[in-house]
């Protein structure tokens, strides 16, 4: 009796590099990769969309629609080549337009891509809706999905298995149509035996012949258990990656899966142990100069706890890292059960994994719930849909208050289409002025990265690639001392990276605390100093600055506006008085105690 035959797609390229590198591999780095790849049989590939499509035009100056056309060259025209979408946001900042969303699948098949996977992070199905038939109506396979994951000890109201039956007869009610079912675990926190009852529940209501799916992360180091509990469930197909982007924050090794099946009725893609071998160690030899951040390769008990994502914890411990503040981590992972449960059970997945991750660093670092980030607001708030039960009321008012917005019931499409900054218009008049080529490429980049797409478009972006030997010891044997310090000379601090060995770092120079900036706003005194200081509680950077010296304020009332960890941080007046003096222009780059305004 043959085999069940299970279809692999391999995540190397897109989650693998995100879930490690925080998405930023060079394609010319990890393309000879690719051709291993297709050498050692796999043809079924995640390729782009997700963080990936933002981090080339962030970080590497490099197009995303021409890396998607280079590797559908390598791979040939039989590949399914699949991205990931999530949902009304595709791969945008923010809630896109109708226009937008549209676009989005245009140009995704334009360049290359066979199926979209589309997933919206609070499991409301009106948010999967237009979004799927725009993949349909490009010609493209529309994968949908319902998020998974377990909520944090003590929990309960969602993320149940009757909880995804609901979501999943929502989606057929809605007759949203979709070639295949996938359920998607983006921290890897689902316990394998509600995987298996899961995968059960929509066997039986889908019948035999639905495309059904699981992807996990190794993050909780129960991704394994997982898969096979999938597979027994009757799945068809399960998510890998290759070493050295595999196990720790992102999917299973492909050898892993091969070991743990064996003797079993299961054939993985018709894979072979040899050939995957060869493929691994060319990944490995292009891939040699990448640093790669330790917590990417571990397991983490307390992830159950809290369901960080694996594609996302790493880019926020590097940008920890960045601001000197890493030391947090462990705090704002504790602080995240609290943000899940009274922000609504959303799965902790792109954006929302994001939101919650903010509002935790923001309870760290400036006290509990004295800040509201402003994407956990607006969630609570209903800006992006209907949570999975409703957020604590104590929460929504607080974020009413902070954020200077109602709650809303309204449809997020409907919201974004009256917002003039998210039509194809507004960006293409944008571009003209920029004296840009307004193809409809060049439209979209700019409006999914908005002023970090118009400075790739203008050649102004910066390459951050973070290369060095990634090595325990030293050749001498004594610690690796690899990583981003605070170094004070002169009485000033200053942010400096350290790799061991023959190392290549190819980052953005760093910007002295105090150092003037090309196009700031000027930072005038009235009378000198003030008695009452005010002062940066992170690290980050100036974004606005709202008072100038001489002007009088309200206590709580703004003084300016940082952002850290993709958040905006209020600089608000502690008193009612007078400012004295500006401290800082926009643009600059700010650390911990780091005097910004003074006041009398």
């Amino acid at each position: 009796m043959a085999k069940k035959y299970i279809d692999v797609m391999d995540t190397t390229f897109r989650d693998g590099f995100q879930s490690v590198f925080g998405g930023r591999v060079l394609m010319d780095d990890f393309f000879p990769a690719v051709e291993a790849a297709k050498n050692a049989g796999i043809n079924h590939f995640e390729f782009g969309g997700g963080a990936r499509f933002q981090s080339l035009y962030f970080y590497l100056r490099e197009d995303a629609f021409e890396m998607m056309d280079r590797f559908r060259e390598i791979v040939g025209p039989e590949a399914n080549l699949q991205t990931l979408s999530r949902g009304i946001n595709t791969v945008m900042l923010d809630t896109g337009s109708r226009e937008l969303i549209e676009l989005h699948a245009k140009m995704f098949k334009k360049h290359g891509t066979t199926t979209i996977r589309n997933f919206d992070a609070l499991n409301d199905v009106n948010n999967l809706a237009y979004s799927g038939e725009c993949i349909k109506k490009h010609g493209l396979q529309h994968e949908a999905v319902i998020t998974m994951m377990d909520l944090p000890p003590g929990c309960k109201g969602a993320h149940d298995v009757a909880f995804y039956e609901k979501t999943l007869r929502n989606i057929l009610d809605a007759g949203i149509e979709f070639d295949s079912l996938c359920f998607k675990d983006a921290s890897g926190t689902a316990n394998p035996n509600k995987v298996f009852e899961t995968i059960s529940m929509a066997r039986k209501l889908l019948g035999e012949n639905v495309h059904l799916r699981l992807h996990t992360h190794e993050t909780a180091g129960v991704s394994v258990a997982s898969y096979l509990a999938a597979l027994e469930a009757g799945a068809n197909g399960i998510d890998m990656a290759a070493s050295p982007v595999s196990g720790g924050t992102s999917q299973p090794d492909i050898l892993t899966m091969l070991h743990a099946t064996k003797g079993t009725n299961y054939n993985l893609g018709d894979l072979e142990l040899t050939k995957i071998l060869k493929y691994e160690d060319r990944l490995k030899e292009c891939l040699a100069d990448y640093m790669i951040p330790p917590e990417a390769t571990q397991v983490s008990p307390l992830i159950p706890f809290s369901p960080m994502p694996g594609g996302a914890l790493t880019a926020n411990t590097q940008m920890m890292r960045d601001s000197g503040n890493l030391d947090k981590f462990d705090e704002v992972i504790r602080e995240m059960k609290e943000v899940v449960e009274r922000g609504g059970y959303g799965t902790s997945v792109t954006p929302v994994s994001q939101f919650y991750w903010q509002q935790a660093y923001a309870n760290v670092m400036f006290g509990k719930w004295k800040q509201i980030a402003p994407g956990y607001g607006r969630m609570v708030l209903g800006y992006f849909g209907k949570t999975p039960v409703p957020a604590d009321p104590e929460i929504i008012k607080l974020a009413s208050e902070k954020l200077n917005l109602e709650p809303t019931k309204e449809n997020p499409l409907d919201l974004a289409d009256k917002e003039v900054t998210k039509s194809i218009a507004y960006w293409k008049k944008v571009l003209e002025d920029e004296k840009l080529d307004t193809t409809e490429e060049n439209i979209f980049i700019a409006a999914a990265c908005d002023q970090k797409g118009i400075a790739f478009l203008k050649g102004d972006s910066p390459l951050m690639v973070r290369k060095g030997e990634d090595k325990k010891t030293t050749k001498s044997g004594g610690e690796n001392m690899s990583g981003n310090y605070t170094v004070v000379v002169d009485g000033k601090k200053y942010s400096v990276q350290v790799a061991e060995g023959n190392a290549d770092i190819q980052v953005t120079p760093a910007v002295e605390a105090s150092a003037p900036t090309t196009e700031a706003k000027s930072a005038p005194t009235a009378g000198g100093k003030g008695s009452l200081e005010i002062k940066s509680q992170t690290p980050g950077n100036v974004w606005k600055i709202l008072k100038s010296a001489g002007e009088s304020v309200h206590e709580g009332e703004q003084i300016m506006i940082l952002e850290a960890m993709k958040m905006e941080i209020d600089i608000v007046a502690e008193k009612a008085g007078v400012i004295k003096s500006i401290d800082v222009k926009v643009n600059d780059t700010v650390v911990d105690g780091q005097l910004l305004a003074t006041m009398e």
